[in-house]
C-alpha cells in the first residue's frame, strides 16, 4: 500500500465510528471473526480499546491484521483503523499507486 492510499483511506476513516471495542476480555476469536465479517461487507472499519484494557493499541492492530489478513491503516491513541478489500463487494476505489 502506497502513503497516497494509506492518505486516502485515513481520510475516509476519519468520517467513520468505531463498530467495536477491545476491553479487558482482549480478542477472542468471537471476535476475530467479527472483524473479519465486517472488514468484508465494509471494507474500512474503526475499533476502539478501552482504558480497561491493559494491552498496547498497536500491538492488538498487529495480532488483528495477522489474523483477518487485513492492513492497519493507522492507529491513533487509542483508536485502529483497519482496511481490506471486499472479495464480493469492492466498496472503496484506492487512487492509483
Amino acid at each position: 500500500m502506497t502513503s497516497k492510499q494509506r492518505a486516502y483511506l485515513k481520510g475516509l476513516a476519519m468520517k467513520i465510528e468505531p463498530i467495536f471495542q477491545i476491553g479487558k476480555g482482549r480478542i477472542s476469536p468471537e471476535m476475530t471473526t467479527a472483524v473479519d465479517e465486517a472488514l468484508e461487507a465494509r471494507e474500512l472499519i474503526k475499533i476502539s480499546v478501552l482504558n480497561n484494557c491493559l494491552e498496547d493499541p498497536r500491538e492488538l492492530a498487529d495480532v488483528l491484521a495477522e489474523r483477518t489478513h487485513s492492513v492497519i491503516v493507522q492507529v491513533i491513541g487509542k483508536k485502529i483503523v483497519l482496511y481490506r478489500e471486499s472479495k464480493k463487494k469492492k466498496k472503496i476505489e484506492l487512487p492509483v499507486k
